[in-house]
């Protein structure tokens, strides 16, 4: 009887161990699941997270991200803490984007500013609501519409964010769709909608396309070094896409190396997410702040799109200037639709996507200037 009475606790004792807690992080853990399958809302990367969370709770496994030696407590120490997965994935990124609709029309890039004019006004609250700068910084950055960024800001300033900030990045990239449109029909007439654009793609010299990366990345790493490791990255990407003599580097950055990290990031990351630490009222806040931050970066890069529309007596779209977000290419297809809504005639598409990229570039440089005034902050 007292072999079985042990038996039976030793096989039970997982069960006991489960905290309320716990459950409630397994139960969002099944939902993430769930949205991803059945919904398939980015599953990429809400079936590793969703997982990973699942893990993580699960008491006396020694799966969560802070469980010293166990697997997925590597990863989170060589990947997540050292900044490497997010640097990784901006080479996949680089190697995926094509510069050539931004370069065809160089005036989108007041867009890819434009939009992330959200970041900086939301820095400003969460200070002002007693955040200290550091968790301030790592969640305004969630306005950047960029998982990786917001990953590489936070390990830097504010790891006991990094769960709530990391999932608040890559679920608003993901729900972009639907975020964005409501904003912008209500800042915009249908007149303005409808403004028609050229279709056609500019052309632009394959020397333009392989000089650029290079003389960008130079240019913006010396005016903001301290987001040198995501911009040189970025542009290393791109520089061996355009320059076509390395096709199997190219192909295993925008497959086996994205995919690869994408796993390794999201199970990581889930597995961080303990019930413990996760349900608090500072992680509502948190997913708060975030969302008002990417509606703030709408809001702004609309109103510029409206300011241009005058300007250029009435050429440019002003949904391009929602596309200045960093969430590529979710927000270029979103200005596209809600064009095509407005004048079934309407392709901005092309346009739409060169906002994109500027956007991408303006979030790497954005996060680098406020890592470069905390650092000058701390020193």
């Amino acid at each position: 009887m007292e072999f079985f009475n042990s038996a039976l606790s030793a096989l039970t004792q997982g069960f006991a161990s489960l905290t309320w807690q716990s459950a409630v992080m397994i139960l969002i853990g099944c939902v993430l699941l769930y949205l991803g399958i059945a919904k398939k809302i980015e599953p990429v990367l809400l079936l590793p997270i969703g997982f990973g969370i699942v893990l993580g709770n699960l008491p006396l496994a020694g799966l969560s991200a802070s469980d010293e030696g166990g697997i997925i407590n590597i990863l989170y120490k060589s990947g997540i803490l050292t900044e490497l997965f997010p640097c990784l994935l901006f080479i996949g990124l680089g190697a995926m984007i094509d510069f050539g609709p931004m370069l065809g029309n160089p005036v989108v890039l007041i867009f890819g500013a434009a939009g992330q004019f959200g970041i900086f006004l939301t820095l400003l609250l969460a200070l002002a609501l007693g955040f200290p700068r550091e968790q301030a910084v790592s969640i305004a950055v969630i306005g950047a519409c960029d998982g990786p960024t917001a990953i590489y800001v936070t390990s830097k300033f504010a790891r006991e964010l990094l769960p709530a900030v990391s999932i608040a990045a890559y679920s608003y990239m993901s729900l972009v769709p639907i975020i964005q449109p409501p904003i912008m029909r209500a800042l915009t007439t249908k007149k303005e909608r409808a403004t028609l654009m050229s279709a056609g793609e500019k052309k632009v010299s394959k020397t333009v396309k392989l000089l650029f990366p290079l003389v960008a990345g130079i240019i913006t790493i010396l005016i903001a070094p301290m987001g040198a490791p995501l911009m040189g990255m970025l542009m290393l990407g791109n520089f061996m896409k355009e320059s076509g003599v390395i096709g199997r580097l190219v192909d295993v950055s925008q497959n086996t190396l994205t995919n690869l990290v994408t796993l390794f990031l999201g199970l990581s990351i889930g597995a961080s997410m303990l019930g413990g630490n996760f349900l608090k009222w500072e992680t509502i806040l948190v997913f708060a702040l975030g969302l008002l931050a990417i509606a703030l970066d709408t809001v702004t890069g609309v109103l510029i799109g409206k300011l241009m529309r005058v300007l250029s007596k009435g050429k440019i779209n002003p949904l391009l200037g929602a596309a200045g977000t960093s969430a590529f290419p979710m927000s270029a297809r979103v200005v596209q639709k809600e064009g095509q809504k407005a004048n079934p005639r309407n392709f901005l598409l092309f346009h739409a996507i060169g906002a994109n990229t500027g956007g991408q570039i303006g979030s790497v440089m954005a996060a680098a200037v406020m890592l470069a005034i905390m650092s000058g902050l701390m020193h």
